[in-house]
């Protein structure tokens, strides 16, 4: 039997209208959110994900503020940016676009995002209340994997989990999140020895390695549920997942699309967050 198709599009779309809700309930209050994103440079993929971002704000009322840098800016000319943005009452939210140009300092960059301004999470301050287990803003796509594996009302409580990637952006957070929900985590790297095994045992596999098709069909125990984090180019140049999509969906009972799947939800996400910083900011 086929998988089902978790439908990013479908989540998201859920998501933005009760986004649109509490928008409109703020802008009565005389509050408008505002997100304001900082894009240095020119990376083509970048600009597309900004885009995407903006259109979202748009169609959930909420204003959206892009601050352009050219790739020569200096790490001091974005620090200072970013500090005006800081101060600036009328910005609830601030994300910086990733990547950085190779001479700007990320995580320096990263840290001078106000916490509570910080709707992509990824501040020292936010990551570490997010350990902890207290309320903070969680990064976009982690808690979206965990809106698109409640969406198919499987029990995630005594699950064993199994994550392949490390990352500070996925791979951790992922884990953290799902531990919140009482799973049982496996976390696998490039280091790992027996993967294949250890994802075969996995009832819920969260894939976020960059490798197009690298977990296969025979990797995934029957009846999981996989999310495919990945968006990758196969040698066609076609956009896919870090999962072998056709031959997993043999065996999972429910599967992530790419596309259509965990990007999409991660960009609704962003609107929670920010939506949520407004609110709180205002004390609304």
């Amino acid at each position: 039997m086929a998988a089902q198709i978790i439908s990013g599009k479908t989540l998201a779309a859920q998501v933005k209208e009760r986004m649109t809700g509490k928008t409109e309930a703020l802008k009565r209050q005389g509050v408008t959110p505002c997100l304001a994103v900082v894009l240095v440079g020119d990376d083509p993929a970048s600009a597309v994900y900004v885009r995407g971002k903006q259109k979202d704000c748009e169609e959930c009322g909420i204003r959206s503020l892009l601050v352009r840098l050219p790739a020569e800016a200096t790490q001091q000319q974005v620090l200072e940016r970013l500090a005006a943005l800081a101060a600036d009452g009328a910005v609830h939210g601030i994300l910086v676009q990733l990547p950085l140009p190779r001479h700007i300092d990320e995580q320096a960059v990263i840290a001078a995002i106000p916490p509570e301004k910080d709707v992509d999470g990824f501040t020292p301050v936010n990551v570490g209340r997010m350990v902890i287990g207290e309320e903070c803003f969680l990064p976009c796509t982690p808690a979206g994997c965990i809106e698109m594996l409640k969406s198919t009302g499987q029990p995630l409580a005594g699950k064993h989990a199994v994550v392949i990637g490390r990352s500070n952006i996925v791979g951790k957070p992922a884990a953290i999140l799902l531990l919140r929900e009482n799973a049982t985590v496996t976390v696998c790297h490039s280091r790992t020895q027996g993967l294949a095994q250890l994802c075969r045992s996995a009832d819920i596999l969260v894939a976020a390695v960059g490798r197009a098709g690298f977990v296969t069909g025979d990797m995934v125990k029957p009846g999981a549920t996989v999310i495919d984090v990945g968006i990758n180019r196969n040698a066609e140049g076609k956009l896919c997942g870090d999962v072998d999509f056709a031959a997993a969906s043999e065996k999972a009972a429910f599967i992530t699309p790419v596309p259509g799947g965990v990007g999409l939800m991660t960009r609704a996400m962003l609107l929670v967050n920010t939506v949520q910083a407004a609110r709180m900011q205002a004390k609304a």
